[in-house]
C-alpha cells in the first residue's frame, strides 16, 4: 500500500509511547516525554521492565517478540510468545522476520553511497535518471524532483497503485505479482500533489522511485546492489530481498492477522506468505533482530556511508514546518535535548523498529508479531517495549 498511512500508523506507535502528539500529516511534533538529557549517559537497559514489557505473549496484540537494546552501559536480548500458534513452540530470538519500511534504511544509504562516488548528484532532478517513467507526464512534472527530495520525502509525488485497499483485498492477492515500475508509473500518471520541497509527507512510491533508480545508475538489480553494498559490509548473513518469493526461508516466527468473524469473535489468519514485490526498495526486506542492530551500529559509526553524505541521514530538511524526516530516518527530540533517530516497519504479521542516539549511546531493535500489524490502534506489545528500552517512566 504506498499511502503514508503505513508509515504515520507505525511512526504513532512510538509518538504516543513517549507522549507525542501525532497529527494526521506525516510530519510528527517533536517528543514531549522525558528521557535522559543531552550530555549524560544514559543507565543500562532495565532488564526487570523489559522482560515485563514482552511478558505472557502470545496474547489479543501479538504472538511472539524479539527485542535487542544496547548501547554503552550494556545489552539485553529478550523473545518470548511463540514462534507458530499450531505448535505452541517458543518464539525464536534469532528468527526472520519482515523488516517493512526499515528497507528504507537501506536503500538510503545505497543511494548516499552512490552519491559519495559521484554517481548520483542528489540535487539533479530523478527525471534525468528515469526519464522514461516521467515521459508520459512529463509537462505536468516541470518542476524538476531532486534526488535529495526523494530521500527526505518532500516530493510532492502522489502514491501509486496497490492491490486493494482493506485487509480483505490485500491478502486475496497476496501472491499476485505488481512491479515496482508499474507503481511508480501510476504515481507519475496520477501528477504531482504538491510543489516539492513545499511540504513533507511520507510515501513509500519516494523510495519505490530511488530503487529504480539504484538500478538504472548501476545497471544491476535492486537487491544486488543493496547486499553488495550494504547488507555484506554490515555483516548482515541473514538478510535479504525475497522479491517475487512469497515466503520467508529460515527459521522464523509466523505472522498473524486478527479478522473479526460475524459472530463477533476474532480468528487468527496466518499472513506469513505474501508476496511483497512491489514493496521493493520500500519495504521488502527480510531480516533479522541481530542484523539489524549490527546495520545499525555500522551505518551510525559511517562504516556504510562516508562523510559527508551520512550527514544527510540526521539533517531534517528546512523550512518546512512540522518536517521531522532525513534520508532514511526520522528524528525525535526531546524537550531537554534528547535525540532519538529511528525508523519503523509494519507488514501483515510484523511490526519492527531500527532506533538509536547518533552517539550510539542507547540502540533499540525489535520485532513484534503483532496481530494488527497495520491497524489504527497502538500495539500496547511495542509501548511497553518502547517504554522499558529507553526507560520512559508513566508510559
Amino acid at each position: 500500500m504506498q499511502p503514508s498511512r503505513g508509515r504515520t500508523l507505525a511512526s504513532a506507535v512510538l509518538a504516543a509511547t513517549l507522549g507525542l502528539g501525532v497529527t494526521a500529516t506525516a510530519a510528527a511534533p517533536a517528543l514531549a516525554a522525558p528521557l535522559p538529557a543531552a550530555g549524560r549517559h544514559a543507565p543500562g537497559p532495565d532488564a526487570e521492565a523489559l522482560r515485563a514489557a514482552i511478558a505472557g505473549l502470545p496474547d489479543a496484540d501479538a504472538t511472539a517478540a524479539v527485542v535487542r537494546v544496547g548501547g554503552d552501559n550494556g545489552s539485553w536480548h529478550g523473545s518470548s510468545g511463540v514462534r507458530d500458534v499450531r505448535s505452541g513452540r517458543a518464539a525464536l530470538p534469532h528468527g526472520r522476520f519482515r523488516a517493512g519500511s526499515v528497507t528504507k534504511v537501506v536503500t538510503a544509504a545505497v543511494v548516499l553511497q552512490l552519491a559519495s562516488r559521484g554517481r548520483v548528484d542528489l540535487d539533479a532532478p530523478v527525471q534525468r535518471y528515469l526519464p522514461e517513467v516521467f515521459a508520459p507526464n512529463a509537462k505536468a512534472f516541470h518542476r524538476p524532483v531532486a534526488v535529495r527530495r526523494l530521500l527526505n520525502h518532500t516530493s510532492g509525488l502522489k502514491p501509486g497503485r496497490a492491490l486493494g485497499e482493506t485487509f480483505e483485498e490485500l491478502y486475496a492477492r497476496r501472491f499476485d505479482t505488481l512491479t515496482p515500475r508499474e507503481v511508480a508509473a501510476s504515481s507519475i500518471a496520477r501528477g504531482p500533489a504538491h510543489a516539492p520541497g513545499t511540504a513533507q509527507e511520507y510515501l513509500g512510491i519516494n523510495y519505490t522511485l530511488l530503487g529504480l533508480l539504484i538500478e538504472k545508475v548501476t545497471g544491476r538489480p535492486y537487491e544486488q546492489e543493496a547486499t553488495r553494498r550494504v547488507l555484506r559490509p554490515a555483516g548482515m548473513r541473514h538478510s535479504s530481498f525475497p522479491g517475487t518469493d512469497p515466503r520467508v526461508h529460515g527459521p522464523h516466527n509466523r505472522g498473524y492477522q486478527a479478522v473479526r468473524q460475524p459472530d463477533g469473535s476474532t480468528r487468527l489468519v496466518d499472513v506469513t506468505e505474501w508476496n511483497q514485490r512491489d514493496r521493493m526498495a520500500g519495504g521488502d526486506m527480510i531480516s533479522t533482530a541481530a542484523d539489524l542492530e549490527r546495520f545499525t551500529v555500522a551505518l551510525f559509526s559511517g562504516r556504510i556511508v562516508p562523510e559527508p553524505q551520512l550527514r544527510e541521514m540526521f539533517t531534517v530538511p528546512s523550512g518546512i514546518a512540522g518536517a521531522t524526516m532525513s534520508a532514511g530516518l526520522q528524528r525525535y527530540e526531546a524537550p531537554d535535548g534528547r535525540v532519538v533517530w529511528l525508523k519503523t516497519g509494519s507488514r501483515h504479521g510484523y511490526n519492527s523498529i531500527i532506533a538509536a542516539t547518533r552517539d550510539l549511546d542507547v540502540t533499540l531493535v525489535y520485532s513484534v508479531n503483532s496481530t494488527d500489524a497495520k491497524g489504527e490502534d497502538m500495539n500496547r506489545v511495542v509501548r511497553r517495549v518502547v517504554a522499558a528500552a529507553l526507560q520512559v517512566r508513566g508510559a
